[in-house]
């Protein structure tokens, strides 16, 4: 099993340098930064390859993946010692999320290119964006991101909400330029 292992991850790796090159985009939101976790990533696939434990189609992926966001929140952990990587939180307004909002990113997705909304991903401040993609790309918890990025539930709940405030505000100047224009 391992000998197949050895001689199927460099394929792997190739096969999927641009998904885990994304992957490390969404939360570095710069092309520099994003390859140094994604080299940093291929090189802990590498070296624990012997750890990996194959359940089927899709779990080495799946794997290389996980590996992926772990490099990219300790590269932003790392990064975020020097600087304040989250806002202050000034009130509880924002805490309250109507359901209106998960029908606006659904609707949007259909009017607006996957590339710009990645770009403008990247775009969000760092705390907002690690945030943002926890819990909307990973499947984080609030209580869950509050452990791993060592804040707490509320401050984690508080980001995700300016993140689509943020995100709802570009979209809606995106949308009215594009509006403008025809």
């Amino acid at each position: 099993m391992q000998i197949y292992l050895h001689s199927y991850l460099p394929k792997t790796c190739i096969c999927n340098y641009r998904l885990q090159l994304s992957i490390c985009m969404r939360y570095c939101g710069n092309i520099a930064d994003a390859e140094d976790v994604l080299h940093d990533g291929f090189i802990k696939v590498i070296r624990n390859i012997d750890s990996f434990r194959d359940r089927g189609p899709g779990s080495l992926e799946g794997w290389m993946k996980r590996i992926m966001v772990n490099t990219a929140l300790n590269f932003i952990r790392d990064h975020s010692r020097t600087k304040k990587l989250f806002e202050p939180e000034t009130s509880f307004e924002h805490l309250l999320i109507d359901v209106e909002d998960r029908n606006y990113f659904e609707v949007l997705a259909e009017k607006v290119d996957s590339k710009y909304l990645m770009e403008l991903i990247c775009e969000l401040p760092p705390g907002y964006r690690t945030v943002f993609n926890m819990y909307v790309f990973e499947s984080y918890s609030h209580k869950e991101i509050a452990h791993t990025l060592s804040c707490s539930e509320n401050t984690s709940k508080s980001q995700l909400s300016k993140a689509r405030q943020w995100l709802r505000n570009k979209l809606n100047e995106h949308l009215s330029k594009q509006e403008s224009l025809q």
